[in-house]
């Protein structure tokens, strides 16, 4: 598996020939993005490569449609080159309305689709759990899954792919004992001064947790850098997981920006 991060939550996988992008993020920096009850957050860094160079993708894995931090304007017209766009069910509705994308597939937590292409292994997703907030927030900050994938349905996962999502009961319980051989685990810290102490995504601490329980051999954080309201960025996420216990520290691995990484 060859893993490019390219910014905020969006990643370049590339496994058994099956070319694959996270979250599409690839506006340029400076813009001010509205969210929900009259949050905003401010682009501060742009993708390390654009959707030219990356060419086309056989599947998009986007978490969630309707933050800017998440899928921008370059990010959505960019799901054009993807052949299959896998999201939440209300993403897949809008992606997919007045002539939009022609293979947008809606998935709630624990629904499985399995993909093929001439060539390649059989691709099996089944969506995980998120929750992108404190209880009782799903109204405001909409739904959100995260993508666990197999290949000719292995044992256990060869890529888990967290999505935005704060630690809770369900996440803990899918993760337990979930062996994926890499994880791209979403932290950020995710805050807005409107609502102060509430985090919206994990923090590097929580990841410490999921870490422990899911046992990934290898784990790339992301979503962690270029926009104003992580509230927690790489530095200071990369100092927790250093003083982590070995068993957890061992496994983190930075990728760094626009570089790609072959992992084992």
């Amino acid at each position: 598996m060859r893993v490019t991060r390219i910014g905020g939550p969006t990643v370049l996988v590339e496994w058994a020939g099956w070319r694959i992008l996270t979250d599409p993020t690839f506006d340029p920096p400076g813009r001010t993005y509205a969210f929900a009850l009259g949050t905003s957050s401010r682009k501060t860094a742009g993708p390390a490569l654009s959707p030219e160079a990356i060419g086309e993708v056989d599947v998009v894995l986007l978490s969630h449609h309707h933050h800017a931090d998440n899928l921008d304007d370059a990010g959505r017209a960019a799901l054009s080159s993807a052949r299959t766009v896998l999201t939440t069910v209300a993403g897949a509705k809008q992606l997919s309305s007045g002539g939009g994308h022609t293979d947008a597939r809606g998935l709630r937590a624990g629904d499985t689709v399995t993909l093929t292409a001439e060539g390649k292994p059989d691709l099996s997703v089944t969506a995980t759990p998120c929750r992108h907030g404190a209880p009782l927030t799903r109204p405001i900050v909409g739904p959100v899954v995260g993508f666990s994938l197999t290949l000719d349905g292995a044992a256990r996962p060869g890529l888990w792919m967290t999505g935005d999502t704060v630690m809770y009961g369900a996440l803990r319980a899918a993760a337990r004992g979930l062996r994926p051989d890499v994880a791209l685990v979403h932290i950020g810290a995710v805050k807005f001064p409107l609502t102060g102490p509430l985090a919206y995504t994990m923090n590097a601490e929580d990841a410490v947790e999921l870490i422990a329980l899911a046992q990934p051999g290898v784990v790339v954080p992301i979503h962690v850098e270029g926009w104003s309201h992580f509230s927690q960025q790489e530095e200071a996420a990369a100092e927790v997981f250093e003083a982590a216990p070995g068993d957890v520290r061992d496994r983190v691995r930075w990728a760094p920006l626009g570089q790609p990484v072959d992992l084992s």
